[in-house]
């Protein structure tokens, strides 16, 4: 059996999904909400490395390293912040953080 570009684009697309539906279902915790767009940006790369590959081009895999290097930025940053506002609020919920709206 020979895995092409359809089988790299169908578990793209079930992560796409995965992290699709934590965001809808999981408006409460901004972890699960962080992981999810992680899981997103994941898929996305699934897609890019897999048309690189299949094209000969390695442009996609170029651009998904400096994506996951963007990823992982965000996702230090993210949780630096929401460490510092657990140790002065002590939740991390998603409705306490929307009531620090000016």
């Amino acid at each position: 059996m020979i895995i092409g570009v359809e089988h790299y684009l169908t578990v793209a697309a079930i992560l796409f999904a995965i992290g699709v539906f934590g965001i809808i279902v999981n408006r409460k915790n901004v972890i699960v909400i962080l992981m999810s767009v992680e899981l997103m940006l994941l898929a996305v790369n699934l897609n890019l490395v897999a048309f690189s590959g299949h094209l000969g081009d390695l442009v996609g895999q170029i651009f998904t390293m400096l994506i996951l290097t963007v990823a992982a930025a965000e996702a230090a940053i993210g949780l630096a912040i929401l460490v510092a506002y657990y140790r002065n609020r002590r939740s991390i919920s998603v409705d306490d953080i929307n009531s620090l709206k000016g």
